[in-house]
């Protein structure tokens, strides 16, 4: 059984607590979160605005949260060199911060390893010092590639939409170039009311309008499938949903294709290679219909379009943090 800490108890941290807290092949051992009081902690995880109440009892102790009669430690570090890793023998560090994303320096993730973790899983795609030296994953398309790194990435929510969709067309027909617009929920570095914020555009209310901004998930996609860099852009509209995204691909072919021939091979992909991780929708769907979907990429095949032969374009719902934290638990897994 894999030892397992989680560094970061928001969105993403407490969602893999829930999925993973009772996985036989998992044991959840710590949480780590310097800016959480104890009673602040059980009450989030208790009690979520969009999936709900959890279904398992949770206590503060000292120390530390109980879960179903289960203590398990809480603390609260900035330094993750200063972590008790070896101590607690710490096979695997979920990184859910959002900050320590480099591999090395200030913001890097091998402090965790420094600190006796043997590995480290992050829930972001990695930038900054050294990030090359860490693969981004996407399970389902390259998950078999990992070998012995101490470091890997889940790359984004948005990458793992993007990347089954575009697998499945980039192996199947001739793509002369793709461009990617993410509709995508608000998130927490958004603001409720206009503020400061990590750039202009985010610094405006999240509930209140449809915010254009970068996204880097098709310059992450050419990382998982590196047929596809130079040949793919994107950029993203954060609207006032709680989660629920689309990725609205268009693209140039290089080739005829119709509709009706992409969605059979997109259905095929969906029903055998990539079962679990591609889903496929006949009837046609609205962001509340995949909130909770542990699938990464739910393709509405009704609005599957061609113009022309060869401009095609294919929508893929996902739910933003429960679909992605699905797949950040399978590549847990793997590793």
């Amino acid at each position: 059984m894999k030892r397992v800490a989680i560094n970061g108890f928001g969105r993403i941290g407490r969602a893999f607590f829930r999925l993973g807290f009772g996985n036989p092949d998992i044991e959840i051992v710590a949480i780590n979160d310097p800016f959480f009081k104890l009673d602040m902690a059980r009450y989030l995880l208790m009690h979520d605005s969009v999936y709900g109440k959890y279904g398992k009892t949770v206590d503060v102790v000292e120390g530390g949260l109980r879960v179903d009669g289960k203590t398990i430690p809480f603390l609260a570090e900035r330094e993750p060199d200063q972590l008790p890793w070896g101590k607690m023998n710490v096979d695997l560090v979920v990184e859910a911060t959002g900050v320590f994303r480099a591999y090395s320096g200030p913001k890097g993730a091998s402090r965790h390893i420094q600190a006796g973790a043997k590995r480290v899983l992050l829930s972001v795609p990695s930038s900054g010092e050294g990030a090359e030296k860490i693969p981004q994953i996407v399970y389902g398309v390259n998950h078999k590639t990992i070998a012995d790194q101490d470091i890997v990435s889940a790359a984004s929510c948005t990458t793992n939409s993007l990347v089954p969709v575009m697998y499945v067309l980039e192996k199947e027909f001739d793509i002369a170039h793709a461009f990617l617009s993410t509709i995508h929920g608000y998130t927490a570095d958004q603001q409720l009311v206009d503020g400061m914020g990590s750039s202009l555009t985010r610094s405006r209310a999240a509930a209140i309008n449809i915010v254009p901004t970068s996204t880097g998930a098709a310059s992450a996609a050419a990382k998982v499938i590196p047929s596809l860099a130079g040949r793919m852009h994107g950029i993203a509209f954060r609207v006032p949903v709680p989660t629920g995204s689309v990725s609205d691909v268009t693209l140039e072919m290089n080739q005829t294709v119709t509709a009706e021939e992409v969605n059979a091979v997109l259905k095929r992909y969906a029903d055998n290679e990539l079962a679990g991780v591609l889903k496929v929708s006949s009837d046609p769907l609205v962001s509340t219909d995949i909130i909770g979907e542990s699938h990464p990429s739910i393709v509405d095949l009704t609005q599957t379009t061609v113009v022309d032969g060869t401009m095609l374009k294919v929508v893929a719902f996902y739910d933003n943090e429960w679909g992605y934290t699905n797949q950040l638990l399978r590549v847990a897994l793997q590793l």
